[in-house]
């Protein structure tokens, strides 16, 4: 296309949402008329879906649930009273007990005040609290926040190290659905264990966010914890931010969560408008499937140009991938769809992978957050008339005309700046995104039967090592690998007894291993 051409599709295409200042642009993928006639059909359906899954319908089948994220910044949309009230009044509580943790009414045994937040959890649970964190809390917050979100032994300790000596006034924040998971209640039970070393009562300290009636409810309740927070049933966690698992620590950290809400409300009203050209989330589903053929066949590189926001397509990798990461569609055909998404910040990645996408593999589209406000004040001159904002300016720019001019395409996303407002919008146009695109494709958006697969699995490795265990201090003789898995029950299973041994070993919980390392069917394993 000529300049002009170029400039006419620009303005043809552009999206603008006038109170959040937000301008949407996908005049830089490929797309025809053809295209769009083909999925009209499509989107209507598309946008009938997104209206009955606001209605209440069981829009989740596999567990018999609705899903209601839309909720939660607009209660007058829930489908009975009683959700509207506790959604209501769960904000209310947040605001309330953290006003009183921030004054000290609510403090420490050993402090006079609460100064660092833990939040233990894992996902969703995880991923939306540090994206927020990283994007929105002030440069001196009323709580800095650590997390513990893996079950890494090395980084429980590395997050404790840091918290040694503010360990007692520190709140622990513990999110999980049911108190089941793995990774959460490992963190838990490590949190634990340092509080009650440095001779502190954990349960003083301690707040649970997860579903009343849970597990970990009940631990909470018992154990007289501070505070819960409910999950809602209906919630799924990589659409849980803007519910209590992101609001709380967001608030605690002093970050403005009304105006979070209020932004994805307005967002939510924008994407409600059931016309593709008016609609930003039906904007970015159509580029989704223009660029991978409706198969997924390009990735989604996600480049923020703002420190702030180098979180972004960490976050979205999860809300993306899980949503849309499906073996079979709606009908039970076997589809393999999702969008892979990967990512960092501009301009870091103009000296890391631009070089390939511009000139290598053309197996993805690229997605530009651009941020009009460069800073808080005035920019010096490091040239004449020329700031450092004017480059990193020029520098997305410069990308986006580079990657089109040798045929990538791009979506560039402008927001004025980064505020709790435009953040809670951002993450509202994206789950809407991942909701129109899943109807388009005709798969379920709302389930994860993957991950339910992989915990399995890791179940059973754990309880193949207590037969490993079992049967190498039962033996009076070193065994092999083969025979140890025989005597464990498990003599398919010779690999995994290998590694499970050779863990052990490493970290001296019992076992030793002699023969050659390069030749694992040598190896012989004894108790000691």
């Amino acid at each position: 296309m000529t300049p002009q051409q170029l400039w006419q599709r620009y303005q043809d295409w552009l999206y603008y949402h006038e109170s959040l200042e937000m301008y949407l642009d996908i005049s830089r993928m490929r797309f025809d008329e053809g295209l769009i006639e083909t999925l009209k059909p499509k989107f209507a359906k598309a946008f009938q879906d997104m209206d009955a899954l606001e209605k209440g319908a069981i829009a989740n089948p596999d567990e018999n649930r609705m899903v209601g994220h839309y909720w939660l910044r607009d209660p007058d949309l829930a489908p009975t009273e009683e959700i509207k009230q506790e959604i209501i009044q769960t904000v209310e509580a947040i605001q309330a007990f953290v006003q009183k943790v921030h004054v000290g009414a609510i403090k420490p045994p050993q402090a006079f005040k609460f100064t660092d937040i833990l939040s233990i959890g894992i996902g969703g649970s995880a991923l939306g609290p540090q994206f927020v964190a990283e994007a929105l809390a002030p440069d001196f917050p009323p709580m800095a926040i650590h997390f513990f979100d893996n079950s890494d032994p090395a980084g429980f300790d590395r997050v404790l190290t840091r918290l040694k000596d503010r360990l007692n006034s520190t709140l622990v924040i513990v999110i999980t659905k049911s108190g089941g998971t793995p990774e959460t209640r490992n963190g838990m039970i490590e949190a634990k264990a340092a509080f009650e070393k440095q001779g502190l009562n954990f349960s003083q300290h301690a707040v649970a966010i997860t579903m009343p009636g849970s597990n970990m409810d009940k631990v909470a309740k018992s154990e007289g914890w501070l505070a819960t927070f409910p999950m809602f049933d209906w919630v799924g966690g990589r659409t849980s931010e803007l519910s209590a698992v992101g609001l709380l620590p967001a608030a605690l950290q002093g970050i403005d969560i009304r105006a979070m809400l209020a932004g994805a409300k307005a967002m939510d009203a924008a994407t409600r408008v059931p016309n593709l050209k008016t609609n930003p989330a039906a904007l970015l589903a159509l580029s989704w499937y223009y660029a991978g053929n409706g198969k997924g066949e390009k990735d989604m590189v996600v480049l923020p140009y703002k420190d702030s926001l180098s979180l972004f397509s960490r976050y979205l990798q999860q809300l993306v991938m899980e949503s849309l990461g499906k073996e079979k569609d709606l009908d039970g055909n076997t589809v393999y769809q999702g969008i892979a998404v990967y990512g960092n910040k501009g301009s870091t990645d103009q000296h890391a992978y631009v070089q390939q996408l511009r000139e290598g593999v053309p197996n993805f589209f690229v997605t530009f957050i651009e941020v009009l406000k460069d800073r808080q004040g005035n920019s010096i001159e490091l040239d004449p008339g020329i700031t450092s904002g004017d480059y990193l300016s020029a520098f997305i720019q410069g990308t986006r005309a580079a990657l089109y001019e040798n045929h990538r395409d791009s979506i560039t996303i402008t927001i004025p700046e980064v505020n709790p407002r435009t953040v809670g919008a951002a993450i509202a146009l994206y789950e809407r995104a991942v909701g129109l695109y899943a109807s388009l494709i005709n798969i379920n958006a709302y389930h994860q039967p993957g991950v339910e697969a992989g915990k399995k699995m890791a179940a059973s490795i754990l309880e193949l090592q207590k037969q490993i265990m079992q049967a190498l201090q039962s033996a009076s003789e070193p065994l092999d690998l083969a025979t140890l898995a025989q005597k464990a029950g498990s003599p398919n299973e010779i690999e995994a007894v290998y590694k499970i041994v050779r863990h052990l070993e490493a970290n001296r919980r019992g076992v030793i291993m002699n023969g050659d390392r390069a030749n694992p069917n040598s190896l012989k394993v004894s108790a000691g």
